[in-house]
């Protein structure tokens, strides 16, 4: 009896040394890893709507800046951990295609978005359009009162009242300052005036947020009054949290960013991202990131009595401020290094 239970136990530890060794799990599903800067609040809307339809998969996704992606996938390049990188301007894009860490992929919907909206050789294509604008909190500042312009901005009855997200670590802040210069370079031929403009920005500015929660909370408290960030960042808070925040379309141009998707070279999952890819650039989900997540989808074949009111609104309001893509994919990590480095709190 006693050589039975020997037995018996020996029996039950080997069985627990064999669940050990496979980590006790009994789930065989692909695990599909996203990168991507657009907010826990839309990521696990898609990856649980993803995943009802796609039981195979278990999608996994890390929410983070997006030059912090393009950080993240160039240390990786000779280990990639992640499946898809989902959002980030269309330069950063470019410079991971230039640096070849992405994977060419044409989408069944290639057709319907125009040129300027997805790489040439298919590394990347537009999903959404994102117009970068002026944000105050609408409390504390009359919308009468509010900046209608870039330079309004600038004004001193606004200093030590602007609060903004981090540019070096935000692809949206980047871009506004790239806008910047290159608003100086066609008008002077040089960008002395916009490094100048920016140095009259710092001097007004009390605070660079690490995140976009900090931003909203700076706002809400008053800590700061007025900001520059992309349109979708500040209605969201708004329509989510109802932080009294609004917003203005620059009178002389707004930064419209051509927002992106693409597949991480080395994956090893090629099949499961893009099934991932095609998921989230489909019409149906377009229209949900447009009425629950307030996304302008950067396809041209959508009904536009489909599209909720605000986005047919914001088309007729806006001026898209011309920008040079290849300029910015060549200078604009320079200039943010020179920003950093001889700007920043030095107003």
């Amino acid at each position: 009896m006693l050589r039975r239970h020997v037995t018996i136990a020996r029996g039950w530890t080997c069985a627990l040394a064999l669940l050990i060794a496979s980590g006790c799990s009994h789930d065989h599903r692909t695990v599909v890893l996203v990168y991507s800067p657009h907010g826990k609040e839309l990521l696990q809307d898609f990856a649980t709507r993803f995943m009802r339809i796609h039981p195979g998969i278990d999608l996994q996704w890390d929410d983070m800046g997006s030059t912090e992606v393009l950080d993240r996938v160039r240390a990786e390049r000779d280990n990639p951990q992640a499946d898809v990188w989902f959002g980030a301007p269309a330069e950063l894009f470019q410079r991971a295609a230039r640096d070849g860490l992405l994977e060419s992929y044409t989408p069944t919907w290639a057709d319907a978005v125009p040129p300027e909206a997805h790489d040439s050789a298919g590394f990347w294509y537009g999903t959404y359009l994102t117009p970068e604008v002026i944000g105050y909190n609408s409390d504390a500042v009359p919308a009468a009162e509010a900046p209608r312009d870039w330079d309004d901005v600038l004004e001193p009855r606004w200093k030590g009242k602007l609060i903004l997200r981090d540019p070096v670590a935000s692809g949206g802040m980047r871009a506004i300052f790239g806008a910047i210069l290159e608003r100086s370079v066609a008008t002077t031929g040089t960008t002395a005036a916009g490094w100048n403009w920016l140095r009259r920005l710092d001097a007004n500015t009390k605070e660079y947020t690490l995140n976009p929660t900090i931003l909203y909370q700076s706002l809400a408290r008053r800590e700061g009054l007025i900001t520059l960030f992309d349109m979708p960042g500040l209605a969201i808070p708004r329509q989510r949290d109802h932080i009294p925040v609004s917003y203005v379309f620059p009178e002389s141009g707004t930064p419209l960013l051509v927002d992106g998707i693409a597949i991480v070279k080395g994956t090893q999952h090629p099949d499961s991202a893009r099934a991932f890819y095609e998921f989230v650039t489909s019409q149906p989900i377009l229209l949900v990131a447009a009425r629950a997540h307030l996304r302008i989808p950067a396809r041209i074949d959508i009904d536009e009595d489909s599209l909720p009111g605000w986005i047919r609104a914001a088309r007729q309001e806006l001026k898209p401020m011309p920008m040079d893509r290849t300029m910015l994919a060549d200078s604009l990590d320079g200039w943010m290094t020179y920003w950093d480095s001889h700007i920043r709190h030095r107003g």
